[in-house]
């Protein structure tokens, strides 16, 4: 199974917005930019909200049938390893396969020899068309980032082959994450990782690097933009090579994880796909949870009485939210409105407090980032919180359209 030139990941936490996700999709087509829809949703988040990952592939299959969708469009197991992959076989033709946590556990000798073969083959200075500084590798180099990153390659594989044998390998697309970590890898250490995933025999589609800078949940990127240009076009240099060079499917490309709502990368990342003319996967996530409490909090009446407790129960429980979200978010608790002034506002002054618009003097990313992660609360309020998605599906379904359309897909891809 081949993933197209472009892709983007569509979050959907209570399952209610498929059809309002792929009419983005639709339109953009209609614009001339067509971009794969890949449904998203990781074991985690299905923990939290009760969910099956059979729901997100019934989502999908409707969203699809309703709107009359004839493009390719995948459902994907969203950050899964061993312990989790089994959950997803039967409904998921899309595996993100999370290694981040054997990043640094030691090296593999059954591997060691493998790589440096196919590494001489290229040469220690490889010719890498588009690089900004060339790649130097040395034997020492070599071993160093063998030893970091060679353990979480053997779990990929371990993981991929589990898969494999249960589809057959012509049924599904892998990617392979290593984002969630401190430290960005270098070009250097991508080439290997490639050679590395290449010798595992993992016909990795899409790689999910830790890029330089800030990648916090549903608000801007933070950091140099001028870095980040230069990394990310090293980045696809270096991809572009390794399916070249080492065997891996020509459909290789790029995923960028946490991708919701990084506006001031996007200019950059349109430029440099185009002039590379190359692929890419944007995943996004929480974004359309966010346009849900935001279009509650604007209708008023219940809505907006549901989001000011949402956001009352996100403050009881802070430090329990934002815990397991500590390395993706920043959150200025001083910038955190209190409880009577957020009883004050109406519901549109509200509502663009947690509306990702730069523009708007409102705006304030901290609350956002605390709406991000209370998604748990909204589940535990279960039929509450579906009825009222029911009652105002109209105006919260034509938020999250504009939201994906005109933010996310027409800014990256068009």
């Amino acid at each position: 199974m081949k993933l197209e030139k472009f892709s983007m990941g569509i979050g959907d936490r209570f399952g209610h917005q498929g059809r309002a996700q792929l009419t983005a999709f639709v339109s953009a087509a209609k614009r001339g930019v067509h971009v794969t829809p890949v449904w998203n949703k990781s074991n985690r988040e299905h923990l939290i909200v009760r969910s099956k990952p059979a729901a997100v592939r019934a989502e999908a299959d409707d969203a699809v049938s309703e709107l009359g969708w004839t493009g390719a469009y995948r459902v994907d197991a969203d950050h899964i390893g061993m312990a989790t992959v089994d959950h997803f076989l039967s409904v998921s033709d899309f595996f993100t396969i999370d290694v981040a946590e054997f990043i640094g556990q030691g090296s593999h000798e059954s591997g060691a020899d493998d790589l440096l073969k196919l590494l001489r083959k290229v040469g220690l200075r490889p010719a890498i068309a588009g690089l900004s500084t060339p790649v130097e590798l040395t034997h020492e180099k070599i071993t160093d980032i063998a030893h970091k990153y060679l353990a979480a390659v053997k779990e990929a594989g371990r993981v991929y082959r589990h898969i494999e044998k249960a589809r057959g390998r012509e049924n599904f697309i892998t990617e392979v994450s290593m984002d969630e970590t401190n430290h960005p890898q270098t070009p250097e250490d991508l080439l290997v990782i490639l050679a590395a995933l290449a010798c595992e025999g993992i016909p990795v589609q899409t790689i999910a690097p830790k890029f330089t800078g800030r990648f916090n949940k549903g608000v801007d990127y933070q950091g140099d933009l001028a870095v980040f240009e230069r990394a990310f076009n090293d980045d696809l240099a270096v991809v572009a090579f390794a399916a070249l060079h080492f065997g891996l499917p020509e459909e290789l490309k790029l995923s960028i994880h946490s991708g919701s709502d990084k506006f001031s990368i996007y200019a950059p990342i349109n430029k440099t796909v185009k002039r590379m003319n190359c692929g890419l996967h944007i995943k996004t996530a929480g974004t359309t949870w966010l346009e849900e409490i935001a279009g509650l909090a604007a209708v008023g009446g219940d809505g907006l009485t549901f989001a000011r407790e949402l956001y009352a129960g996100a403050m009881d429980h802070l430090d329990e939210l934002c815990t397991p979200y500590a390395s993706v978010i920043d959150i200025d608790r001083t910038a955190l409105p209190s409880l009577q002034k957020v009883k004050s506002l109406t519901g549109e002054a509200f509502a663009a407090m947690i509306r990702h618009n730069l523009q708007c003097p409102a705006y304030n990313p901290s609350v956002r980032q605390l709406l991000h992660v209370a998604y748990q609360l909204a589940a535990n309020a279960g039929d509450r919180y579906t009825s009222l998605l029911h009652q105002y599906a109209q105006p919260i379904s034509e938020a999250v359209t504009e939201n994906i359309l005109d933010r996310h897909l027409m800014k990256i891809f068009a």
